[in-house]
């Protein structure tokens, strides 16, 4: 699920939560630190893993690895002493291993929510909460079901039957209109929330006992706005998933146009006035985002020494000491300043 500002309701989430149960294991033992030295624990834990073949997978859509969302997590948590005081308090000495990992799992995912919602909020200009958040993914979660449930309907014809309101005699034409979020009706949510009792063996995420969805069971507005929020966002973003900078003559244009006349590509960019006041690591940030990690004209004192490529953003954000939702907005508010960048 996509949402304008936030970054960890894709499906990559699974392997940073898992990434970051695996670090904590080893940065909480043998006993709880505070939540400085857990952070710094946790840093050292998760650079040690940040080649493993988990760390370097896709996180989301926008290019961020397991291993950045990862780091920005954990720094926000050292922004958010409150998470880490309630996660203190909520284990035990005699905790397992399983426990431990569950509690764990259960904070960051709790700070996931609140850091995105706080994101899209400032994308946005409009209030969201940590729960609303919560309520996007399970209406997210609700159309996937859904469409598996549509387009196998002879197989679930009963059920399917009963979420469209009719008897089934061919092919419904609900089933080939339910290609995007966008297309799935608030009235189809709660009929399959209704459902679930009857063909899944326990009640629906809009009718069990939980207050969480109750307001939703009678407000379908509600329901189909954010349904379609969710679609024309994942549509409009769809387009946005490569780099600014595609065409090699513009790439060109820009190595010229940073710095003057002078063709060796050090000095350059030593001397690139646009961006004079950028501290270093937000120059840099500009610089992977709109022409890769890997370029002649980077200085070399510009270059990480494992890998002869500019340090990535989990890295700059780290040099930056701010968070990555942070340097990306610095890094944004940068390019937004240059002249003739193709938006």
């Amino acid at each position: 699920m996509r949402l304008p500002g936030t970054r960890y309701q894709e499906h990559g989430w699974e392997q940073v939560r898992k990434l970051l149960g695996q670090c904590s294991l080893q940065a909480l033992a043998p006993v709880p630190p505070t939540l400085d030295a857990y952070v710094e624990a946790m840093a050292v834990q998760l650079r040690s893993a940040a080649r493993s073949g988990r760390a370097t997978m896709a996180g989301n859509s926008y290019g961020e690895s397991v291993y950045e969302l990862a780091t920005g997590l954990l720094f926000e948590l050292q922004a958010r002493p409150g998470d880490w005081e309630a996660f203190i308090h909520a284990i035990d000495p005699a905790d397992g291993e399983p426990l431990l990992r569950k509690k764990v799992n259960d904070m960051y995912a709790v700070l996931r929510d609140k850091v995105d919602a706080d994101n899209y909020q400032v994308a946005c200009g409009r209030a969201c909460s940590a729960n609303k958040i919560y309520t996007y993914r399970m209406l997210d979660m609700a159309y996937a079901e859904l469409a598996r449930l549509f387009a196998n309907w002879q197989a679930n014809a009963a059920q399917v039957s009963a979420i469209l309101g009719r008897a089934l005699e061919a092919t419904p034409i609900e089933v080939r209109q339910l290609n995007t979020i966008a297309n799935c009706r608030a009235e189809w949510i709660v009929r399959w929330s209704e459902t679930l009792e009857q063909f899944g063996g326990s009640p629906g995420p809009l009718h069990t006992k939980s207050k969480r969805f109750a307001s939703l069971k009678n407000g379908l507005d509600k329901i189909d706005d954010m349904l379609a929020e969710i679609g024309d966002y994942e549509e409009l973003s769809s387009n946005r998933d490569t780099e600014w900078l595609q065409d090699e003559a513009q790439l060109d244009f820009w190595r010229v146009a940073l710095g003057d006349d002078d063709l060796s590509p050090a000095p350059r960019l030593e001397r690139a006035a646009i961006l004079d006041g950028v501290s270093l690591p937000v120059k840099q940030a500009v610089f992977l985002k709109l022409m890769g990690p890997a370029d002649d004209s980077y200085p070399d004192t510009w270059l990480a020494a494992g890998t002869g490529e500019l340090p990535t953003m989990a890295q700059l954000a780290e040099l930056e000491q701010v968070s990555l939702p942070t340097l990306r907005k610095r890094r944004d508010d940068a390019i937004a300043s240059l002249p003739g960048i193709a938006r």
